[in-house]
């Protein structure tokens, strides 16, 4: 079903397409991998400040959190432990991507994919009937394994399927799911942190598998993408895809451009080794680069042993809270998934996001296990530390991310890379 049509590409390529209806329903499916992810972010973040679960799991962070004006608000939360749950996931996360790699090139985005729903589904099972912090770690660690494949292939699906000229949109749909997804987890902790008797924390981990279990069911109803099964030698069936999700008859352009990168990237036996070479090493600086914003911008005027805030720096606090968030979801949080999901040649893709996932998960991994003591010690300094960061990485946008828009995903190297400034140095071999 096709509701709507144009011609996308720059130069001298020009491939028929129009926006679907299995484009739309494809990449709305995929991105709830994105719903889980930010799920997960909202959720950890909720239950962690219920007394009940600090008390079953954390009992000296309950007894700080009963005694209000006795521990500095800036380290009533300073427990190994709980940072460990919060950050075990993503450690989990950045190991399980470098394994989703090979899986990706091998089985396809689909599949991958698919795993990730029942990694997301068997995690929330053990963190919802969870007795001892053993079992509860261990269930984030299994969520943990979910994203790192989730993460690996559901960016790239979403740049290979999509037309040319909205595949930053219909790839923003990741960050949107995880956005929509970090909403509904705080929307749910509310209500499960009235609920007398102390199991609603229960509730909450539990309802993860929403989103997990749309995940599993999108996976099993998509179509790989024709990238991807053109790489694994389908070319037919590949075409047959491409047809379908473009509303055409006539894809015989983008088909054979297709079919040549696929032709270069059957000649790359090890991935990983590839994209160490000099002409990969664009791509691989700025999507590390890109991944070390994982912070906030936030400064709390907040005095060491208050138990309340007044009304005005309440305010100003919601107020510089919802312009972080707004301001992260148009720009760093889309684009730190979309811009490497395109770039990297189709012989790399796979390896380029796991790199970009591990990077990402490392980074938040790093921040979610010292982020507790480092509030402890630096106080309202922290916010500054980040700050810098994100100052410093918008100066490297500004005179080293090139621009990806209109470009077909096959012709990065030569109409991007290749006409850069600095990176063309780059591209001699």
């Amino acid at each position: 079903m096709a509701v709507g049509g144009f011609s996308s590409g720059v130069g001298d390529t020009n491939f028929e397409a129009r926006i679907t209806f299995t484009v739309i329903m494809s990449c709305i499916m995929a991105a709830t991998g994105g719903l889980m992810f930010g799920y997960d972010i909202g959720i950890s973040g909720g239950v962690t400040s219920m007394p009940s679960f600090l008390e079953k799991f954390f009992p000296d962070v309950y007894k700080r959190t009963q005694h209000p004006g006795e521990e500095s608000n800036y380290c009533k939360y300073a427990n190994q432990n709980l940072q460990l749950f919060t950050s075990s996931l993503y450690l989990a996360a950045l190991v399980a991507t470098m394994v989703a790699s090979p899986i990706t090139r091998k089985l396809g985005r689909k599949q991958t994919m698919l795993i990730a729903g029942l990694f997301f589904i068997l995690g929330t099972v053990f963190n919802a009937v969870a007795n001892s912090l053993l079992r509860l770690i261990l269930g984030r660690v299994i969520l943990g394994c979910g994203v790192g494949f989730a993460n690996q292939a559901v960016p790239v699906f979403l740049s290979e399927i999509a037309p040319t000229r909205i595949r930053g949109a219909l790839n923003i749909m990741f960050q949107l799911n995880i956005t929509i997804g970090i909403l509904i987890a705080n929307i749910v902790n509310w209500f499960t942190a009235k609920i007398e008797g102390g199991y609603g924390w229960r509730i909450s981990l539990a309802l993860a598998a929403v989103p997990a279990v749309m995940l599993t069911v999108g996976a099993l109803i998509v179509d790989d993408t024709p990238n991807s099964l053109i790489e694994r030698g389908y070319e037919e069936k590949g075409k047959v895809v491409l047809k379908k999700i473009r509303g055409v008859e006539n894809v015989e352009a983008e088909f054979q451009d297709i079919l040549k990168a696929s032709e270069v990237a059957k000649k790359v036996k090890s991935p990983f080794k590839d994209i160490l070479k000099r002409h990969n090493r664009p791509q691989l600086i700025i999507v590390i680069l890109l991944q070390m914003v994982i912070a906030i911008v936030l400064g709390l005027k907040v005095q060491d042993h208050s138990d309340n805030l007044n009304k005005g720096f309440g305010m100003l606090v919601v107020v510089m809270v919802c312009t972080f968030v707004a301001s992260f979801a148009w720009s760093w949080g889309p684009l730190g998934w979309l811009i490497p999901s395109e770039t990297f040649p189709l012989e790399t893709r796979s390896a380029g996001q796991s790199v970009t996932v591990f990077m990402n998960m490392l980074f938040t991994f790093v921040i979610a296990q010292a982020f507790l003591s480092m509030l402890c010690h630096l106080k309202f300094g922290i916010f500054l530390f980040f700050s810098a960061w994100v100052l410093a990485m918008s100066l490297f946008t500004v005179f080293l991310i090139p621009e990806t828009k209109n470009i077909p995903i096959e012709d990065m190297t030569e109409k991007v890379w290749r006409q850069h400034w600095f990176w063309k140095k780059f591209m001699d071999d």
